[in-house]
C-alpha cells in the first residue's frame, strides 16, 4: 500500500530511538516500507547549538535522503515536544517557504512545545547540567544545551518572532488546503508520576513538561497602542489564526513521556485517520471525532497563556513595568484578579517580554460585568519616562499657589519619581462572545506600545537644554 514518507522528529534532550514505539505504530498499519518511516536523530545538549542550526541540518539530511531529497516530494511530519520548533523553523527559512510549505502535507504534534516550556529556564544551571546533560564524554560533556533552553523560555524572543513569521504573518503557515499542512495537535492529560518529579518539576496546567495553554498552533494577536487617545481602533484583537478548528486534543491517562513510549490506543487512530485527511470537509469531519475524545479526557482546570511584550514608540523593550487585571463594583471599588497571575514569567534576557499564565476558569465563574488592565511602568531615571492614554485619566493637579522656581522644579521631580500607571477599560471584549478575551488552552500574543519622553513632560528637558556662556 503505497503512502507518502512519514519523518518523526523528537524533541530537546531526546534521540530518534524514543519514536520507536509510534514508528513500530505505522509500520503495523501499511507503512511497512524501508522508506516510509524515517525517524530523525539530532544533538540538542551542545551550548553552541541553536533551533535555527538544527532545522539547517534538518534540511541537509533531507537532501542525501533516498526519497525525500526529490525535489517537492511530500511527506507527513510527527513532532514531539522541541521537535515542533525545529520543523516550524525549517518552513520558515528565508527564501524556501513556499516550496517547504507545500512538501508537508501532515503536521502531527505529539505535545509540542509551540510556545515554549516552564521548565527551560531551570535547566542552565548545574541542575539542568547534571538531570539533562550531556553524559558522554568529550568537548561537550555535561552541556545542557543553553541557546535552544533559551529558545524554549516562556516568551522568549525566538518563539515570539517565530509567531509573527507563520502566525501572525501575511500568510498563516498551517490550514485547510494542499497549500499548507493540516495541523493536528495531541497532548497528555496528566502530569509526571512520583514524588520527587512532582515536586520539582510538574507545575499547574501541563503535562509534566509543556503547558496544555501552550501547545496549539491556534492563537491570535492583540496589539494596543497607548500612544493614541481612546478609540475603538487603538485596540486591534486579531482573528484566530486557524478560527479554533484545530484544537488541541487531550489523551487520557498520558504525560509529556508517556505519550511517546504508550501509544494510546484511541490516540492511534485519531492519528492514523489524520494521515488520510485530504480536504477540509475531511479535516472538519475528523476535528469531530477527535473533539469528542478530548472533551472526554479534558482537565477541569482551564488555563490560557498571555505573551505579552511592552515597548516604545521607537520599538524599543520596556523592561521595568508591571501587568494586572481588575473589576469594579457598582460603587467603583476595585478587585484585582489573581486568577491571572497564577505564574508570571519574564524572560531572562529581556524581561520586556513576559508569559502569564491564567487560570480563565476561575475568571469565567466570576460572571466579570467589566474588564480592566492596569500597567506600572518605570524607567528608573527622572530623566525620561513613559506616557499613554488612560481611558479615564485622572484630571492634573493644580500647582500650589506662590510656587517659586525651585519649588516647582522639587514637585516636578517628586512626581517623575513615581511610577508611570495606565488604566485600559477591556469591558467591551467581554461582549459578544462569551470571554471574548480569554479562550481556554490557546495562547494569545500582546503587544503593547507606550510614548517615552524626556521629562519633565511638556517642558524643557532635563537631558538637554541651552546654556547662556
Amino acid at each position: 500500500m503505497a503512502k507518502r514518507p512519514v519523518v518523526l522528529v523528537h524533541g530537546y534532550s531526546d534521540e530518534g530511538r524514543s519514536f520507536e514505539p509510534w514508528a513500530n505504530v505505522l509500520k503495523a498499519n501499511g507503512y511497512d516500507d524501508v522508506l516510509d518511516v524515517n525517524v530523525v536523530t539530532y544533538e540538542s545538549l551542545t551550548n553552541e547549538v541553536t533551533i535555527k542550526d538544527i532545522a539547517e541540518a534538518f534540511e541537509r539530511a533531507l537532501r542525501k535522503h533516498d526519497r525525500l531529497k526529490v525535489a517537492g516530494e511530500p511527506f507527513d511530519v510527527i513532532v514531539h515536544s522541541t521537535g515542533m520548533l525545529v520543523v516550524r523553523s525549517w518552513l520558515t527559512a528565508k527564501g524556501q517557504t513556499e516550496n517547504r510549505l507545500a512538501r508537508i502535507k501532515h503536521l502531527i504534534g505529539f505535545a509540542p512545545a509551540t510556545f515554549g516550556s516552564p521548565l527551560a529556564h531551570k535547566g542552565r544551571g548545574w541542575l539542568g547540567a547534571m538531570v539533562k546533560g550531556n553524559k558522554h564524554l568529550g568537548p561537550d560533556f555535561l552541556e545542557a544545551g543553553d541557546l535552544i533552553l533559551d529558545a524554549l523560555e516562556l516568551g522568549s524572543r525566538f518563539t515570539w518572532d517565530l509567531a509573527h513569521t507563520d502566525l501572525f504573518g501575511p500568510k498563516v503557515f498551517y490550514g485547510y488546503s494542499a497549500e499548507t499542512p493540516y495541523p493536528f495537535i495531541f497532548v497528555g492529560n496528566e502530569p509526571y508520576s512520583g514524588l520527587i518529579r512532582q515536586e520539582f518539576v510538574n507545575q499547574p496546567g501541563t503535562d509534566g513538561t509543556v503547558r496544555w495553554a501552550g501547545v496549539s498552533l491556534d492563537s491570535r494577536k492583540v496589539t494596543m497602542n497607548l500612544t493614541v487617545p481612546p478609540s475603538p481602533d487603538r485596540i486591534s484583537l486579531g482573528p484566530w489564526t486557524g478560527k479554533l478548528s484545530a484544537p488541541v486534543v487531550f489523551i487520557g491517562g498520558r504525560n509529556h513521556g508517556s505519550i511517546m513510549s504508550a501509544p494510546e490506543e484511541t490516540m492511534q487512530k485519531l492519528v492514523l485517520a489524520a494521515l488520510k485527511v485530504d480536504s477540509e470537509e475531511a479535516y472538519g469531519a475528523w476535528a469531530k471525532d477527535a473533539a469528542a475524545v478530548s472533551k472526554a479526557n479534558e482537565p477541569e482546570e482551564k488555563y490560557q497563556q498571555f505573551v505579552i511584550r511592552m515597548v516604545d514608540e521607537r520599538g524599543d523593550p520596556i523592561p521595568d513595568y508591571n501587568l494586572a487585571l481588575y473589576t469594579k463594583n457598582a460603587e467603583n471599588e476595585i478587585r484585582f484578579l489573581d486568577a491571572f497571575e497564577v505564574d508570571v514569567h519574564p524572560y531572562v534576557r529581556d524581561t520586556s517580554y513576559r508569559c502569564f499564565h491564567a487560570d480563565i476558569g476561575k475568571l469565567a465563574r466570576l460572571n466579570l460585568q467589566n474588564l480592566w488592565m492596569q500597567l506600572t511602568l518605570s524607567s528608573g531615571t527622572i530623566l525620561v519616562g513613559y506616557r499613554g492614554y488612560s481611558t479615564d485619566p485622572p484630571p492634573p493637579l493644580p500647582p500650589p499657589p506662590d510656587e517659586t522656581p525651585a519649588e516647582r522644579e522639587r514637585r516636578l521631580i517628586r512626581e517623575d519619581k513615581r511610577p508611570t500607571e495606565i488604566n485600559i477599560n477591556l469591558s467591551p471584549r467581554l461582549r459578544g462572545d462569551q470571554f471574548n478575551f480569554f479562550y481556554p488552552f490557546t495562547t494569545t500574543v500582546v503587544e503593547i506600545i507606550i510614548d517615552r519622553e524626556p521629562l519633565p513632560a511638556d517642558e524643557i528637558a532635563r537631558l538637554c537644554r541651552f546654556i547662556e556662556l
